[in-house]
């Protein structure tokens, strides 16, 4: 049975390919596709055209033409930059250079890539452009009515790694926290998300990363980056 569901959930993310613009379902390494079946793990969004999507879309408005310059800048750069270098400047080191954490946090973006994949598909959610094409907006091409609205992949790549960085660097959770909200608030002031699209990101990141640390051979590697930390000065004991 749990075989079958998951194929199940892989069909319907590949049915989805197309018309939505995208990209082909990601694959679980550690997690398995059963526990992330998006009616069970999220609630659906507003319903097109009901009083909820639309008061979403007039906040997103009124945040956009709110917002500093400067702010909006840094939300266009951060929508360009979709790794756990994100954290980069709030800690004050460069990830990259750490390997075995590199290599952690990686795994961690994927496995949680792997879940938002299952519910864009899902719950297939136009995006605040689509709806609204006078939306100022960081898409590249923003062609017809991009489906793939909620979750979002940016914010649970910041919620999800975040939720691990938090553990593997003692200390700095405040931090590491306030940087995910404000890499996820990226996604709005860019026009891409309304804000329960980061809402079911936050739930959905965190649930992959507490399934990720309580499973075996994921810890043993996070273990391994804490100890590289460690040496490092990076991380406490």
């Amino acid at each position: 049975m749990q075989k079958l569901l998951g194929s199940t959930l892989a069909v319907l993310a590949l049915g989805m390919i197309g018309s939505a613009g995208m990209a082909a379902p990601h694959a679980f390494h550690y997690l398995a596709a059963p526990d992330f079946a998006p009616s069970a793990v999220l609630p659906a969004p507003p319903a097109p055209g009901s009083v909820q999507e639309q008061s979403e879309l007039a906040q997103l408005r009124t945040l956009i033409a709110a917002a500093p310059v400067e702010r909006l800048a840094r939300a266009r750069f951060d929508d360009g930059n979709e790794t756990p270098a994100l954290f980069d400047r709030t800690l004050g080191v460069e990830l990259e250079k750490y390997p075995l954490t590199w290599a952690l946090l990686r795994d961690v973006q994927a496995e949680a890539e792997a879940a938002v994949s299952l519910s864009k598909a899902y719950f297939h959610r136009t995006r605040p452009y689509g709806i609204d094409p006078t939306l100022p907006n960081c898409a590249k091409k923003p062609i017809g009515k991009p489906a793939t609205s909620y979750p979002s992949g940016h914010a649970i790549l910041g919620y999800s790694t975040g939720f691990v960085l938090a553990r593997l660097i003692k200390g700095r959770s405040s931090e590491i926290f306030d940087r995910a909200a404000d890499y996820a608030m990226s996604r709005e002031l860019c026009g891409v998300h309304f804000a329960s699209d980061l809402d079911a990101s936050h739930a959905l990141g965190t649930l992959v990363a507490s399934a990720l640390l309580a499973n075996p051979a994921f810890r043993a590697k996070f273990e391994a980056a804490h100890a590289e930390l460690l040496a490092a000065h990076v991380a406490g004991a």
